[in-house]
Parts: structure tokens; C-alpha cells; sequence
């Protein structure tokens, strides 16, 4: 049948609801591709959201593919997702209807090849430098002898019975073990911790702290040494304050720890060796620089005892020495019964003079100058006395007067003072007394209040049955509020009530809508 003009087109296909539509792709995509491995590069990548889930892209040369991975997948992942890292993605295709995409929801990580594991080594390597912890200045010079000797590896492999054993046949020093796994998920972390919590023992401690620390592992594949590249690895042999030995695979072999390190050994056994040195070369040493200082102290004393024997012939005699000072003597002898004679009469002298000028007649002259000199200060204080005390009595006398003068204006001031504020609390008192909503109660009106007290200010605010309080001017009434068709009817006005009134009631203007004095 033709479709009638300017009716709209009709079809036999269902019609489709945006989320029927969107959920109907979802299952055919999942059900198209089940399980994918997908390769490409990282890209977009900022670490895990505060939710814990991963969000990032896959791209290739033509195409990018959004990737999410959930949080319990992301604690997971043996390879945590990298900016720029190229990996292999394993999971599984679905759609986010949200925003008409589709993406990968992965599920596990692996390196794209040892390229991609050399490119993200060498891009950490970079970012690692460029923050300063490969820097030569920090790297230090690990003790001559230590006395005891730190060891970061597996309890159970070949390597730490090599070092054992070379540390036994050098030197044998005290060795403390931290086991940890040198190869699986777990490797980095726990290399970590152990030389964290190495440097984490105090000095003197129960647990004795290592003056020098080893980490070593025997040879592997790029992705077993992969564990020591970790960059929490690099970090806490940056940070290390006990110098560090990185000994991990073969001299081939390299790892990040080795650029963090204080020294790189090609092998555990060469660490060893770093360690600690030879004790039967250094007995030898010792025994040869002993015996070369006994000889040098023989030669020593031999050459000084024939110096001494020179200088005692250049020496001159007791005699000649003391010739002169003899004959000095001798003279002063000579001179000194003279002189004690001429010291004498010089005191004899200034003793006669000193006792010429303390003859009595001097001393009496002496007193009496003393005395007349006293009576005049004498006369003059007892003037001066005087004449200050006549000028304090004359202040005294101004300063009484003054105190009078105040006292006789002091009386009228406060009687008028008194008197104004009287008359300011009468003002105050009417004022108050004419705001007061106890006024208003007095001209005829109540003041209704709730149960909890508080001003009811219009009838919609009361419900039937709602208890009031209605207070007049002689005091407080209890109340219950009817509803509306319960009002009952108005008494009749008292007779004569309304006469001398200009206006009835209803002719009143309503009151203008603002705040009355019961308001708060």
C-alpha cells in the first residue's frame, strides 16, 4: 500500500535504543576477539590513578588503542607499564559505551624482544644520571679492612659459597647474609629492602652494622639480571651510606646497580677480593716495614751519637767558659763595700731632711689652718640649712593654699555631676519604658508564644491542637489552638462599646507589614 502524501516514511526494521545498540557491539566485539596479544608502544601513560586502576594508550606507526588496566590486574603485572616502553599487551577487546570507544582491558605484560628491554634500560639510564645518581662525587672508597661484611644474596646458590670462600682464604672477617631472590617478580623490592635495612642497624647495636656492603648474583640472561636494574633498586644503592660493591652476573653483565654502586666487581669472587686484603701479604709487609724501622732506628741512633761526639769537641772548657764571669765577679767584689758605704749616707740624708719638715711647730701652724677652714664650712652650712628650710615652708604654704582652692571647687563639681546623670536615668528609664512591649499589653494586647516560648507572629505558624501561652498585661494565660471550623462565635460587643468611635471595624486600614515590638 503507497504511503499517503505527507505521511511519514515507515520501514520494517526494529528501531534501536542508544544503550540496546551500544550493548549489542559490546558483545560482539568480546565474543569476536576473546583473548588478544597485542604489541605496540606506551604512550600517555602518568602512573596509576587514585582509584588504583591504569589508564594509557597502545600505538604503532597508524593506529593508537586505548588500555586499562584494572587495579587487582595492576598489583599483577610482572612489568609495570613504562611511558615509551615497547611491550607485548595480553588481554581482551571490549567497548566503554561512556564514550562510543573501544579498548583493551589488559591482563598481563611482557617485554616486545630484548630491544624493547635494552630501550627502557637505556631510557631509565638516562633519567636515573640526569637526577645526579650516577654522579662520581658520591661515590666513596669502601674501608681498607673492614670488620664486618655485608652480603645482599640467595642463601642457597653457588655464589655466596664462592665468597665465603674467598673471604676465608684472604681474610677471614665477620659475614652477615641477607637472603633475598635474585630473580622473579619480587627480586627488586627485596634487593631493596636489604640494603635498606642494612643501613638501618645501628652502630654497636645486637646486630652488627657492615662497614661494607655486597650485592652479587651469578650470571644470567638479560631478563633474569633484569631484577637488579630495578629503579627502587638504584635508588636505595644511590642512597646507601655504606659504601657498596655490585657484583651481579659476568664481567660482560651490566646492570643499573652498577653505575649506582661505589665499585663494580666483574664477578663475585673479584668483590670478595675487593673486600678485604691478603692476610699473609700483609703479615709480610708488616714483618718487612718492622724490620726496616728496627734498622732505621739503629742507623739513627748511630748517626746521632757521632753528631753528639762532633759538637762535644767543639765545645769549649768549664774554664774557659767561666774565665770571664769570674773576673766580674771578683771586681764587684771589690766594688761593693764602697758602694754600700755611698747608699747608706744617701738615706742618712733624705732620712734628716724628712725630719726637718715634721717639726712640731709645722704641725701645730697645720692644725690651726685645719681648724679655721672647719669653722667657716661650718658657718656656711648652717646659713645654707637655714635658708632651705625657709623655702621648703614657703612651698609648702602655695601647695596648701592650691589644695584649698580645689577642695572648695571640688564640691559644686561633683553635685552637678551627680545631678546630670540622675537626669540622663530618668531619660532612659521613659525611654525604655516606652519601648517596652509591656506598653503595648497595657493598650489591650496579648502576646501569644509557642511551647517552647518563642513569639508566634502569624496564624499560619499555629496547628490545631498546638499548646500557647497568651500573655496580658496582669499576667499568663495556657491555651490550646482549635482548627479552623472550630472557631467559636464572637461575644457581642458591650453596649455603648463602640460610640464616640469616628470609624466602625471594617472601615479600619490594615497595618502595614513590618516589625512589631514582639518580634526578636
Amino acid at each position: 500500500m503507497a504511503d499517503l502524501p505527507g505521511a511519514a516514511p515507515t520501514s520494517n526494521a526494529a528501531d534501536w535504543t542508544v544503550s540496546e545498540l551500544s550493548g549489542a557491539l559490546k558483545r560482539t566485539v568480546e565474543d569476536a576477539f576473546g583473548h588478544v596479544r597485542v604489541r605496540g608502544e606506551i604512550s600517555g601513560y602518568r602512573g596509576p590513578h587514585s582509584s588504583g586502576h591504569a589508564y594509557f594508550s597502545l600505538k604503532d606507526t597508524s593506529a593508537r588503542l586505548d588500555a586499562v588496566v584494572w587495579r587487582g590486574a595492576f598489583q599483577r603485572l610482572r612489568l609495570k607499564p613504562e611511558e615509551g616502553l615497547e611491550v607485548v599487551a595480553i588481554g581482551r577487546i571490549t567497548t566503554f559505551p561512556g564514550k562510543s570507544s573501544y579498548q583493551i582491558v589488559i591482563e598481563q605484560l611482557e617485554f616486545a624482544g630484548a630491544g624493547a628491554i635494552m630501550a627502557m634500560l637505556e631510557e631509565r639510564k638516562q633519567r636515573l644520571a640526569a637526577e645526579g645518581l650516577f654522579a662520581a662525587e658520591r661515590k666513596r672508597r669502601p674501608p681498607f679492612l673492614p670488620r664486618v661484611v655485608g652480603v645482599v644474596t640467595s642463601p642457597t646458590g653457588a655464589v655466596i659459597r664462592d665468597i665465603l670462600h674467598r673471604l676465608s682464604d684472604r681474610f677471614p672477617r665477620h659475614v652477615l647474609v641477607w637472603p633475598v631472590r635474585v630473580q622473579g617478580d619480587t627480586c627488586g623490592s627485596e634487593v631493596a629492602a636489604a640494603i635498606r635495612g642494612f643501613n638501618a642497624l645501628e652502630p654497636g647495636g645486637p646486630v652488627p652494622r657492615p662497614d661494607v656492603l655486597i650485592v652479587a648474583r651469578g650470571g644470567g640472561s638479560l631478563e633474569d639480571l633484569l631484577g637488579f636494574s630495578d629503579e627502587q633498586v638504584v635508588r636505595a644503592a644511590a642512597e646507601s651510606a655504606i659504601p657498596l660493591i655490585s657484583a651481579v652476573g659476568h664481567e660482560t653483565d651490566v646492570t643499573l646497580i652498577d653505575f649506582a654502586s661505589d665499585l663494580r666487581a666483574p664477578t663475585p669472587t673479584a668483590a670478595a677480593e675487593m673486600v678485604v686484603p691478603v692476610r699473609g701479604e700483609l703479615v709480610a709487609e708488616v714483618e718487612g716495614l718492622h724490620a726496616r724501622l728496627g734498622g732505621a732506628l739503629a742507623r739513627g741512633a748511630e748517626y746521632r751519637r757521632a753528631e753528639l761526639r762532633a759538637l762535644a769537641r767543639l765545645l769549649p772548657s768549664a774554664d774557659a767558659l767561666l774565665a770571664v764571669p769570674r773576673q766580674r765577679l771578683d771586681v764587684a767584689g771589690q766594688r761593693l763595700p764602697r758602694a754600700l758605704k755611698a747608699n747608706a749616707s744617701a738615706h742618712r740624708l733624705r732620712l734628716a731632711r724628712a725630719e726637718g719638715g715634721l717639726a712640731p711647730q709645722r704641725l701645730s701652724v697645720l692644725v690651726e689652718r685645719r681648724r679655721e677652714r672647719f669653722e667657716l664650712i661650718r658657718g656656711r652650712l648652717a646659713s645654707a640649712l637655714r635658708a632651705n628650710e625657709n623655702a621648703h615652708r614657703e612651698r609648702i604654704a602655695r601647695g596648701r593654699e592650691r589644695l584649698m582652692s580645689v577642695h572648695a571647687r571640688l564640691a559644686p563639681c561633683l553635685v552637678r555631676g551627680n545631678e546630670e546623670r540622675a537626669r540622663r536615668l530618668r531619660a532612659l528609664e521613659q525611654l525604655m519604658q516606652a519601648l517596652s512591649y509591656k506598653g503595648v499589653l497595657a493598650r489591650g494586647y496579648a502576646l501569644v508564644r509557642d511551647a517552647s516560648g518563642a513569639p508566634v507572629h502569624a496564624a499560619r505558624e499555629v496547628v490545631a491542637g498546638q499548646g500557647l501561652e497568651i500573655e496580658f498585661r496582669d499576667g499568663t494565660v495556657a491555651a490550646v489552638a482549635a482548627g479552623a471550623g472550630d472557631v467559636p462565635p464572637a461575644a457581642p460587643p458591650a453596649r455603648g462599646a463602640g460610640r464616640g468611635t469616628r470609624k466602625s471595624s471594617r472601615g479600619l486600614p490594615k497595618e502595614p507589614a513590618q516589625p512589631t515590638l514582639f518580634e526578636t
